[in-house]
């Protein structure tokens, strides 16, 4: 057995799928699932196949670039109607990765990890995917929602890294001998207020990667500019244009290639739910923020003003009128120690199965 959430057995005299259940406490659909080139009920010996057991995110850890590429190989292995691809490339040029799960007309895009210290939305997303994955091979419900429904009605795209070398200045991925180290760290000792590198949000230039869309973007950069985020910072710097960053112009130019019903970006902290853009509305949004409320016990709210300029999720609504969400999961000081993990993934499990309905 390893921790990868399966192994490859060689098959012996005798075994036959039930035996193999009950010896490795999984089950036949799991493992039809992983192995969809061999007649499971006709065994030979010698064949070799994947047993799927137990779980392969680990959420006793952050995820990051290196980690996450692991898990997303792995998850494909026992889940192969899973799509996985790159949407382009971070300023260090390390992937980011889209997850495609079911097949239905309708779309619904959800991302995290566009702040390099709410890194833990990356697992909830994970999670997430993982969680979805399973019910729908064992035909089972997902936050009381059938997961085969689901995912012949809605197809799913999750990118749960948008920023994959913050997350890896933040955790300690990155080495402080590197030159990109060095380079942040430099830029970071002229805010000697934000700590560092816990207190970092933005990409690895110092670009804020939520204050980089067309939406009203001249005036996030007159109000970042007045708070002293006047040139690269660990946080709310604007760039010096919309879309200058490698990171947030993948993402546009991948939402541009969809027709999404719905986006939720996920952030940290504050257990509050944003909603609207302006004075613009888009139908059911508010139906369904209420609905999301009410189901992760969240507080729904107008997005301050200081912070309601060049976001993603502002750029969606303007711009196509559907319903938009930013989520602040959580409570406490970014980055939410992972041990609050469990407790996050249950507020957002309704969320984030909503999404896929409403």
């Amino acid at each position: 057995m390893n921790n990868k959430g399966f192994f490859y057995y060689e098959i012996k005299q005798g075994d036959t799928i039930y035996k193999l259940t009950k010896e490795f406490e999984t089950s036949v659909d799991r493992i039809i699932c992983a192995n969809p080139n061999i007649n499971i009920y006709n065994l030979k010996i010698g064949n070799k196949i994947i047993i799927p057991v137990g779980n392969i995110v680990d959420n006793s850890e952050y995820y990051n670039s290196e980690k996450i590429k692991n898990d997303l190989n792995n998850l494909l292995i026992i889940y192969p109607f899973l799509e996985i691809k790159s949407i382009g490339k971070s300023e260090l040029g390390k992937e980011i990765y889209c997850i495609k799960i079911g097949n239905g007309n309708k779309k619904i895009f959800y991302n995290g990890s566009f702040h390099a210290n709410e890194l833990i939305t990356t697992n909830i997303l994970m999670q997430y995917i993982e969680q979805y994955s399973r019910a729908f091979v064992e035909n089972k419900k997902i936050y009381n929602y059938n997961a085969k429904e689901l995912f012949y009605d809605t197809s799913l795209y999750i990118i749960p890294l948008v920023n994959p070398d913050g997350v890896d200045l933040v955790t300690g991925s990155l080495l402080d001998v590197d030159s990109a180290y060095q380079n942040a760290k430099n830029i970071a000792d002229n805010f000697p207020n934000i700590p560092f590198p816990q207190g970092w949000k933005a990409n690895i230039n110092g670009v804020d990667l939520n204050l980089q869309f067309p939406a009203e973007w001249e005036k996030a950069k007159e109000i970042k500019y007045a708070q002293g985020f006047d040139k690269p910072a660990p946080r709310d710097f604007v760039g010096y244009g919309p879309l200058t960053a490698k990171e947030s112009k993948a993402i546009y130019e991948f939402t541009l290639k969809h027709n999404f019903s719905l986006v939720i970006s996920y952030h940290t902290q504050g257990q509050v739910i944003y909603w609207d853009f302006q004075n613009i509305n888009p139908p059911n949004g508010k139906q369904i923020g209420e609905r999301f409320s009410e189901v992760s016990g969240y507080k729904f709210a107008d997005v301050p003003y200081n912070s309601s300029f060049a976001g993603y999720k502002d750029w969606f609504i303007l711009k196509y009128n559907k319903p938009g969400y930013t989520i602040e999961a959580g409570l406490g000081n970014n980055p939410i120690p992972i041990e609050q993990f469990y407790k996050i993934y249950e507020e957002n499990i309704g969320i984030l199965t909503l999404g896929l309905v409403l």
